[in-house]
């Protein structure tokens, strides 16, 4: 079996303001590291947009709605300091969820390992009702409790979990999963930084959240303990069916919104362990959904690598 690759023209079309570290650019470094010779076998597909049922597994219908309906048709829309929607811009947060959950009905099916959503917006800050830091719709955290209805047709255990290594907290993600006994989510950042969440007290309502902050130039070293001695032996514990990555970059140490110290070869690292644990205890059941990275050399090469690394899970 492959790795697959979801990616689609419509990412690079997002709109945001001129000189927003979240622009089209992204879509494109990435998209063009991973048509190098070495990802000539991945099966690339184009994602479908996500159906109101799968956006509403997380968020409620009122906030998807709310939404749909503030998408500009010319111009752009704001929803916060640093949200804002342009004309393709709804069409490309749906088509992230999207291509998250078709990459899960993939795997379930056999018909690849590993999957990788190369989408922009990311989606790791999405409360439920709430649209922020960039994001829109929480792709991962649906993408995982999606996963869980496939496990629950199965039959016997259904639980989920999401891994992020983002140097920013996926605060969205974990206030979807606080309440949820069979969701896990595990995340290394930096701290103090973006949202303000995240500290190692914070655990979820059933021991379901496990932090790791790093301090502000931290690098591999502090990076692999919190991964190796903390986070991965708490995902183990959880016995997960079914792992999501939150694939952000913005911690490798030339990305000019954090503060760690991180290269490549971590990144390919943490995916290598975490690809270890969803064979162990997941059937070998991973994808990775593509969250931050705003220097475009730095995300270029460490989406590269982690997809490298999915590729060889």
């Amino acid at each position: 079996m492959t790795t697959l690759l979801f990616s689609h023209a419509v990412f690079g079309r997002h709109e945001v303001p001129p000189g927003h570290v979240e622009h089209p650019g992204r879509y494109k470094a990435v998209d063009k590291a991973l048509k190098a010779e070495g990802f000539a076998a991945l099966d690339r597909r184009s994602p479908p947009l996500a159906t109101a049922e799968q956006i509403e597994l997380v968020h409620p219908a009122q906030f998807r709605l709310a939404v749909e309906e503030n998408a500009p048709e010319t111009g752009l829309a704001q929803f916060d300091a640093d949200t804002f929607m342009g004309p393709s811009s709804l069409e490309a947060t749906l088509r992230a969820a999207g291509g998250a959950c078709a990459a899960v009905d993939a795997v379930f099916a056999g018909e690849a390992k590993t999957a990788f959503v190369a989408a922009r917006p990311p989606g790791h800050h999405a409360e439920p009702e709430r649209a922020m830091g960039f994001c829109f719709f929480n792709a991962a955290a649906i993408a995982a409790i999606y996963a869980r209805e496939h496990l629950a047709k199965l039959g016997g255990a259904k639980r989920v979990a999401v891994l992020d290594f983002d140097v920013h907290h996926g605060n969205g993600t974990e206030a979807a999963f606080w309440h949820d006994e069979n969701a896990f989510y595990a995340s290394s950042h930096e701290w103090p930084q973006y949202p303000g969440t995240g500290r190692a007290s914070d655990r979820g309502a059933f021991d379901n959240i496990a932090n790791a902050p790093l301090a502000t130039g931290e690098g591999s070293e502090a990076f692999r303990r919190a991964w190796g001695d903390g986070l991965l032996p708490a995902v183990s514990d959880f016995d997960p069916d079914f792992i999501v990555i939150s694939a952000g970059f913005d911690a490798h140490g030339a990305d000019p919104l954090g503060g760690l110290q991180l290269t490549e070869d971590d990144f390919a690292w943490a995916t290598r362990e975490i690809a270890g644990i969803a064979r162990d205890k997941a059937s070998g059941r991973l994808i990775s959904v593509l969250e931050g990275g705003y220097d475009l050399p730095a995300l270029a090469s460490s989406a590269a690598a982690h997809v490298k690394a999915l590729m060889a899970a």
